[in-house]
């Protein structure tokens, strides 16, 4: 991936009107703040924003801005040019590939930041930037690790979501996130908030993520121990699309939260990033989360195999209508079946998986793991049967558990465990 990080401009001493030296980010001072802002052609929004942020942050709050664009437009040179006006430091870091989208671009500022507190936010100015002194002092007053813009709690409002669709659509996606992670966002309001602030040290671990000293007022949550919806706080951050709040919250787990009421702005300028794509990606994303531990996997696998009886059936009853027989329309319904659970399992459970194997590879692996199974039960249900006693029933019950976990296994580990490098363990 190319990458170009600039400066664009020595911040300017409003009295002396002389420029001065830039300080590297870990020179700042104590609590100081790195405010990420990823952006995709945002060109119309950038000279508001910084205005309206130089307006809002106090001089007691070392700030420095860092804008991770994926634009194909001309924003990164409008940053610049915007920079120069500002008293605070201000730098662009454009990536040609943009992996991740927006959750991506703001896990590449982080690795970039050397803070104590991240603040994330969106450039379209429907973030108010008079918040975040607010976000980072509602933080240290708390203790808390991540302190949330919420749009759910007294004070808050979405209005700047045009229209009752895109409201229902919001509302329904964060039922489903807390749905599925009811232990990872107890405390969080709004998970599909992008604007927050985070203790640097709770996104690294690099000091245990204390999360402070002293305060009340946060959602104390060491206490949670479930596990089926993230990797804890040494888990990867692997970000699909616009909800990286959500990816945070669920892998990270930080031990305090607290909320911040924010009124959801008119967007300044430009159109909304929002589209059914982005959506399929945030299902996605969900179903990766939820599917990160070895246990929730196997459910997923599972569910995916008992839903591929759907298709099975359907083509086996056009098959033999066509006058196919029925021995043969067995065999051709069954990998109806197959391949509709090869592309679930693709997309649901181990879309992170795929890079090491080329896609002809799964699909022949995959199959034939599948059709395997069929013969290795009938042998399973004759020695159950004839060497154990069992019933035909308990036998082919026994059989077909036996043959769903060793080819959950078979699976996991033949068609999307990645390949040993020498003198490297497995990185799954």
């Amino acid at each position: 991936m190319s990458e170009d990080l600039r400066t664009p401009h020595a911040p300017v001493d409003p009295e002396a009107d002389l420029p001065v030296v830039l300080e590297p980010a870990g020179a700042l001072a104590p609590g100081s703040v790195t405010l990420i802002i990823p952006t995709f052609n945002e060109a119309g929004n950038i000279a508001e924003l910084l205005s309206r942020l130089a307006a809002a942050l106090p001089a007691h709050l070392p700030c420095e801005v860092l804008f991770v664009d994926d634009s194909t437009d001309d924003t990164p040179a409008v940053i610049e040019r915007a920079a120069l006006q500002c008293a605070f430091p201000v730098a662009v870091l454009h990536r040609e590939s943009p992996a991740g989208g927006l959750g991506g671009a703001v896990v590449e500022g982080i690795g970039r930041a050397d803070t104590d507190w991240i603040v994330v936010m969106d450039a379209d100015l429907q973030h108010p930037p008079h918040l975040v002194p607010e976000l980072v002092g509602e933080g240290a007053r708390t203790g808390a690790d991540l302190v949330v813009a919420s749009r759910y709690i007294a004070g808050g409002s979405r209005a700047g979501l045009a229209g009752g669709y895109r409201i229902a659509v919001s509302r329904g996606a964060t039922w489903l996130a807390k749905g599925l992670f009811p232990r990872a966002l107890r405390g969080i309001s709004d998970p599909m908030s992008g604007f927050f602030a985070m203790r640097r040290a709770a996104i690294t671990g690099e000091t245990g993520g204390a999360g402070g000293t002293g305060g009340t007022g946060g959602t104390d949550r060491t206490g949670g121990t479930d596990r089926t919806g993230g990797t804890g706080a040494t888990g990867a951050l692997k970000p699909l699309g616009y909800k990286i709040l959500l990816e945070l919250a669920v892998r990270r787990r930080p031990a305090r939260v607290a909320e911040v009421p924010f009124v959801f702005q008119d967007r300044f300028s430009g159109e909304s990033k929002s589209t059914a794509r982005e959506g399929l990606r945030f299902l996605a994303h969900l179903a990766a989360l939820r599917s990160a531990t070895p246990l929730a996997r196997m459910i997923g696998f599972g569910l995916i195999g008992l839903s591929g009886f759907v298709p099975n059936l359907a083509a086996l009853w056009l098959l033999t209508h066509t006058g196919l027989n029925y021995l043969l329309a067995e065999v051709v319904a069954n990998q109806a079946g197959v391949m509709w659970n090869f592309l679930l399992i693709e997309t649901l459970l181990f879309r992170d998986r795929r890079r090491h194997r080329h896609w002809a590879d799964r699909i022949g692996r995959f199959t034939v793991l599948a059709n395997a199974d069929l013969l290795l039960r009938i042998p399973l249900i004759a020695v159950f049967v004839g060497s154990w006693g069992l019933g035909v029933l308990a036998a082919t019950a026994l059989a077909l558990v036996t043959t769903f976990v060793l080819r959950f296994a078979a699976t996991e580990a033949l068609v999307y465990l990645p390949r040993r490098k020498a003198g490297h363990s497995d990185p799954s």
